[in-house]
């Protein structure tokens, strides 16, 4: 059997094309939810008609600390050890399918494991080649790494980094999320209730616990945003633990103040992406919206000081490396980095699909 183990939204979003082609397939799978990002997922269900969790490990609060999630890890795994046949089904000849670099990721190579089950990572082999940026994915990719009995790796860079391990490696050419796309824009011609501003605009989206992990670094965030905010007009959309942090620093009130920038809740994943597809840029930290830019062809700022992705760098995306110097010639430079919307007919998740039947 199938098993897919997901926990956050920004997984989901990218597995939600495998989902979707399992159904459309009439190939049962058993979707396991670790709960990381369960208040925030029900959108993301709706949005790609995919089926509810069929085991959901954890009930409780969306994980918002390094802290809460290292208990949150070691309670699921003694649950894991206590009901593995119910959480699998009795499947003893499976395959576990996990995504990316989260705490849920290893989380769920670990059950895999524990269930005697073989390992599949999806968005495998990306490295920024340094321990703590970013922290603490880089070390757990490290780690799922030497779990994972296949690879996916989304190009040939991605899949030369993983040579050594014992893995069986696929290069599928693209990331899962140019599916996610796909099936993505067509339907946001209908949606209406995005509330897009009347004037030119750029996204601020930021997450990662590199930029908001202490006062230093979420001031220089602050500092970054409003400098930009001279020159243009920004939407914030505010993560649940990027709000928390910016309300614990005072930083709040500040923000809603300036007339230039308009904080709002995150978006479901089809209204966010009409939102970037009106927008003149995007200034953010996270991989999938640098992967999303890239498709689309829209600049995108990167505020941090390394990335894993080479998608977009020297045509639509600038890794800033908190640089003024970078930051200011990007923001006086919009247009240079448009670029048009890429086409393929390559669908790196049918090719998942057909990997994994043998499993079936």
């Amino acid at each position: 059997m199938i098993h897919v183990i997901i926990g956050t939204k920004a997984q989901l979003i990218k597995m939600a094309p495998i989902l979707k082609i399992l159904k459309m397939q009439g190939i049962d799978y058993n979707y396991i939810s670790t709960g990381q990002h369960k208040s925030t997922i029900d959108d993301i269900l709706a949005n790609f008609a995919i089926k509810k969790p069929d085991y959901l490990l954890y009930n409780g609060k969306d994980i918002t600390s390094i802290i809460k999630m290292l208990i949150w890890v070691i309670k699921n795994l003694i649950k894991t050890i206590r009901y593995k046949k119910a959480i699998f089904k009795n499947d003893k000849h499976g395959i576990v399918l996990i995504h990316g670099d989260t705490f849920s990721t290893l989380l769920g190579a670990v059950m895999g494991k524990i269930g005697g089950l073989k390992i599949a990572h999806v968005e495998s082999g990306l490295r920024s080649f340094n321990l703590f940026h970013p922290f603490p994915e880089e070390i757990t990719r490290l780690l799922i790494f030497r779990l994972s009995d296949y690879m996916f790796c989304p190009d040939k860079y991605s899949e030369n980094n993983v040579a050594n391990y014992r893995a069986i490696k696929i290069n599928t050419q693209l990331n899962t999320l140019y599916d996610s796309l796909r099936f993505a824009l067509p339907a946001i011609e209908n949606i209406h209730d995005v509330n897009i501003p009347d004037k030119k605009y750029g996204i601020v989206t930021l997450h990662r616990f590199e930029n908001i992990y202490n006062f230093e670094s979420i001031t220089r965030i602050v500092s970054i945003v409003e400098d930009i905010s001279k020159k243009h007009f920004l939407i914030f959309i505010l993560h649940k633990p990027t709000k928390i942090k910016l309300n614990k620093f005072k930083f709040i009130d500040r923000l809603k103040n300036n007339p230039n920038i308009e904080l709002r809740k995150r978006y479901d994943y089809f209204k966010f992406i009409k939102l970037i597809l009106q927008a003149d840029f995007v200034v953010s930290d996270g991989g999938s919206n640098q992967e999303e830019c890239y498709f689309l062809g829209k600049p995108i700022l990167l505020l941090r000081k390394t990335t894993e992705r080479h998608e977009g760098l020297s045509k639509n995306c600038v890794l800033s490396k908190y640089d003024p110097i970078i930051i200011n010639e990007f923001t006086d430079n919009i247009n240079k980095y448009k670029c048009n919307l890429k086409q393929s007919s390559i669908s790196p998740s049918k090719l998942i699909v057909e990997t994994c039947k043998p499993f079936i």
